[in-house]
């Protein structure tokens, strides 16, 4: 399997398919290159999907460096790593914090920034929930039993089939005889802790740094983490960027949606 090392000696996991434009595909908070099974098997171009330190098939870290700052760092040593001199970056949630930074620090690295349900400012429910459940293994005990769950509790979505949340929670967790085991370093936790007894600084100035770049926004139209007034800011700062909102999704879109494959290969054919 294909691994790197951080500029700190972690031995980072990574998967590398497809030709062409190369994209970066970072995933959410908690969760991994899995992230983007549903959208891989039709993607057009090159598709590098790494596993965050601490993250899916990666190395533990020093929690102190389970930062957006050290994640974005990882990001270019890899593209290093891979002899790739500019890339665009596709990132779901927290992974398009990572996008708008590098944008903020390394722009000469970027071909174009794609956003999926993410944006300068969030809503304190869709916080609230994530908190939930960061760092914590789930009550459900099987896969079946945790698809079920997110079936009938994840209400912002809809019309989902039960494979699919079987295939969603496959990537989660890792089912044992003891029940299910979350896919990352259970002290993410006490990371996100720590960052949140800081004052939230103002994030606008990182989703400015877009500037000049191809830019699109997938936005889930159920979301409680990216309200409508924000999306609405986003396209009145940059007119020219690509955005749909996706009916029956929550936080956040799968990307295989009509709706976001049309988003993203508009996004795409920008960047030729």
């Amino acid at each position: 399997m294909p691994y790197y090392t951080s500029k700190d000696g972690l031995t980072l996991h990574y998967t590398d398919e497809g030709a062409g434009l190369p994209v970066i595909a970072l995933a959410g908070l908690t969760r991994n290159g899995a992230d983007f099974d549903h959208i891989a098997p039709r993607w057009p171009t090159r598709l590098i999907r790494p596993d965050y330190r601490g993250r899916g098939q990666s190395a533990w870290a020093d929690p102190a460096t389970y930062t957006i700052e050290h994640e974005a760092t990882d990001v270019l040593t890899l593209m290093d790593h891979l002899g790739i001199e500019k890339a665009a970056v596709l990132g779901t949630s927290r992974g398009g914090f990572i996008g708008m930074t590098l944008a903020a620090t390394s722009k000469d690295r970027l071909l174009g920034v794609a956003l999926n349900d993410i944006g300068p400012e969030l809503q304190s429910e869709g916080l609230t929930s994530i908190m939930d459940y960061v760092g914590r293994n789930p009550v459900q005990k099987t896969y079946a039993q945790a698809a079920d769950a997110r079936a009938r509790m994840w209400t912002q979505f809809e019309g989902v089939p039960m494979s699919r949340w079987l295939a969603e929670v496959q990537g989660h967790y890792q089912e044992t005889p003891q029940g299910l085991v979350i896919r990352y370093d259970p002290k993410l936790r006490d990371a996100i802790l720590a960052a949140g007894a800081e004052p939230l600084p103002d994030l606008w100035p990182l989703f400015d740094a877009t500037a000049d770049l191809p830019l699109a926004l997938i936005r889930g139209a159920n979301s409680d983490l990216l309200a409508p007034a924000t999306a609405d800011e986003m396209a009145r700062r940059r007119p020219d960027m690509i955005r749909t909102d996706v009916p029956g999704r929550g936080h956040v879109p799968f990307l295989d949606e009509p709706q976001s494959l049309t988003a993203l290969l508009a996004w795409l054919e920008k960047m030729k």
